[in-house]
């Protein structure tokens, strides 16, 4: 039998796991990774990139951020949280605030330090990194359209330091990047109409509490629509192999999307919406393996790190 200190040490640790999110994280390497082997650095071995000891300090780096980007996000957001997840912030719980605040500023040395090792620019941009995060939980999430979009902005940042360290650009990834973004934009709205409640009682300035659902439902359904732009780049205009059966499965997916949105009104509704684009997300990341990399090979160069 475990001893009651021991229990509590593990129930200390599943609950700062929690607070780091630490399910998302692995998504979001495997996403670096795979985005680096068949976007980015295309004319490399698959080999050579996996062992690529840079990239893996980068992909590093951008993981520890992350995690801190979380725990400070949790720091700020522990009154919210305790109407809108009041069975996970009472698990977050468990890990003080001090202690909280400790491991952040732990991470956030260790990502300096490994910067240091990867080159100056690297160390700029994760600095600026880390500030975007922690000005984003401290003021910008509170206020309307800002805080929306500087979370997207916040999502893809780990996928632009890859970009910047193999100097490659392609239009492709613009459109990439585009769908992406915008997917990210939409769920951020979603998860502001789920946790209204909490964003109401905390003064939070979303979407959803300022100009009410229905304003919220129609800027979903321009956005759902705006998608179709990068998705006709990339079916119709550049060859990305078969992962354009995933941009077509995505359309699908985005239509039924858009007709759910328009009779949502429970946060049961928006859970489900959440997750849809969750999945059209996670599933993207997998679906890289399909594209075409030799059409790729043939970039401009971009300034180095």
């Amino acid at each position: 039998m475990l001893s009651r200190k021991t229990k509590l040490t593990m129930m200390k640790i599943i609950s700062m796991f929690s607070v780091v999110r630490g399910y998302n994280i692995p998504v979001v390497v495997l996403a670096q990774y795979l985005s680096a082997i068949y976007i980015f650095a295309p004319n490399k071995r698959a080999l050579n990139v996996v062992l690529d000891g840079v990239l893996f300090l980068i992909v590093l780096a951008s993981s520890l951020t992350i995690a801190s980007g979380y725990i400070i996000n949790n720091f700020y957001d522990s009154n919210k949280d305790l109407i809108n997840r009041p069975t996970k912030s009472m698990l977050d719980r468990l890990v003080s605030q001090k202690t909280k605040l400790q491991v952040y500023f732990t991470l956030n040395f260790i990502v300096a330090l490994l910067a240091c090792f990867i080159s100056f620019r690297a160390v700029c941009f994760f600095s600026a990194y880390i500030f975007l995060i922690w000005l984003y939980s401290h003021k910008l999430k509170r206020k309307v359209f800002i805080g929306n979009l500087t979370a997207a902005l916040l999502a893809v940042l780990p996928f632009f330091a890859i970009l910047l360290y193999y100097k490659n650009f392609y239009p492709e990834i613009i459109a990439h990047a585009s769908f992406l973004g915008i997917l990210i934009l939409m769920r951020e709205i979603i998860k502001d109409l789920e946790n209204i409640q909490g964003d109401l009682a905390n003064n939070y300035q979303t979407i959803p509490v300022k100009y009410g659902e229905k304003m919220a439902h129609s800027i979903l359904t321009g956005l759902t629509i705006f998608t179709l732009v990068p998705l006709y780049f990339l079916i119709e205009v550049y060859d990305v192999g078969y992962m354009d059966l995933y941009f077509y499965s995505a359309t699908l997916g985005l239509i039924g999307f858009s007709l759910f949105v328009r009779r949502s009104r429970a946060k049961k509704d928006y859970l489900t919406l959440h997750l849809i684009l969750k999945f059209l997300i996670v599933t993207g990341v997998f679906s890289i393996v399909l594209i075409n990399p030799k059409v790729l090979v043939h970039g401009r160069s971009l300034l180095p790190f």
